[in-house]
């Protein structure tokens, strides 16, 4: 598969991420780029926010990689599943990985379809999952069993139904969440067809909803709150809104100015459609 990104750009990215080398192709390649993305892309709904409640009719935000990467580089933003875990795809298409991409289904109910992309990187018979959005730092073998155990952001895979399903903690929910991967091998365009289906109704267009991995810890906001989650995984929220939210934004997460204050007031989340899924970017 050939990447659409440019060297140039490419370069760009790896120097921001803070790796002075290409990473070679292998899984401690994998392991040191994907490391690098959970501290410093983070997921964020910022930019869609924006663009959905100025009722803007243009793509969504980051749904090609190349304008993801440029606002990265520019303002610090990420993005929710689809745009996000396809950026991180193309990029790690563009280094020489077998990068695929993948959709799996955030279980919030009973017999949503999927509802969240994500990618998965082979290495002749194996498989890792690398998510832009879950941020467990470590590439995951795609088989029962395995698991990333630090306490802040570790997660465990299992079988259900048959399906590999990665269990995590998410910053908004008490306990913890079932992300069931149900197809493989979806292209680009799979990727937009599914982003642009959120622009009606998603969780994620109506208030301020971040994650990054900082120190030994996770940072992120949620349900009107910014949340800490610390090296022994407890989480603690705090509200956040008017001018703490800006200040959390450019102090803390390193947004720029420029897109904070375009930012919405967070909205009420009403109950989904019925046509429409439970959960998605």
């Amino acid at each position: 598969m050939t990447s659409k990104l440019d060297s140039a750009l490419v370069e760009r990215v790896l120097d921001r991420l803070g790796l002075s080398t290409k990473p070679e192709v292998s899984l401690a390649g994998l392991a040191d780029l994907y490391g690098a993305w959970c501290r410093k892309v983070p997921f964020d709904n910022i930019r869609k926010l924006i663009h959905v409640r100025a009722g803007n009719p243009a793509p969504l935000p980051g749904d090609t990689p190349n304008e993801f990467f440029e606002a990265w580089l520019a303002h610090g933003t990420g993005a929710t599943c689809w745009a996000g875990n396809g950026a991180l795809c193309e990029l790690l298409t563009a280094l020489g990985f077998d990068a695929r991409r993948a959709a799996a289904t955030m279980m919030v109910a009973p017999g949503i379809p999927p509802n969240h992309g994500s990618v998965v990187v082979h290495f002749d018979d194996a498989r890792y999952v690398t998510d832009a959005s879950i941020l467990f730092v470590e590439p995951l073998p795609l088989r029962e069993g395995a698991r990333v155990p630090h306490p802040a952001w570790g997660v465990t895979a299992r079988l259900v139904d048959d399906a590999f399903t990665i269990r995590w903690n998410a910053l908004q929910r008490p306990d913890p969440l079932d992300c069931r991967f149900d197809l493989y091998g979806l292209t680009a365009p799979d990727f937009s067809r599914l982003h642009e289906a959120t622009r009606a109704w998603s969780p994620f267009n109506f208030n301020l909803n971040l994650n990054i991995v900082r120190g030994d810890g996770r940072l992120g906001a949620g349900l009107g709150n910014r949340i800490v989650v610390d090296a022994s995984g407890k989480a603690t929220g705090t509200p956040l809104a008017g001018e703490a939210r800006k200040r959390f934004l450019v102090d803390e997460v390193g947004i720029s100015e420029e897109v904070a204050n375009q930012l919405p007031e967070d909205l009420p989340m009403p109950p989904p459609p019925r046509s429409r899924s439970a959960a998605g970017g």
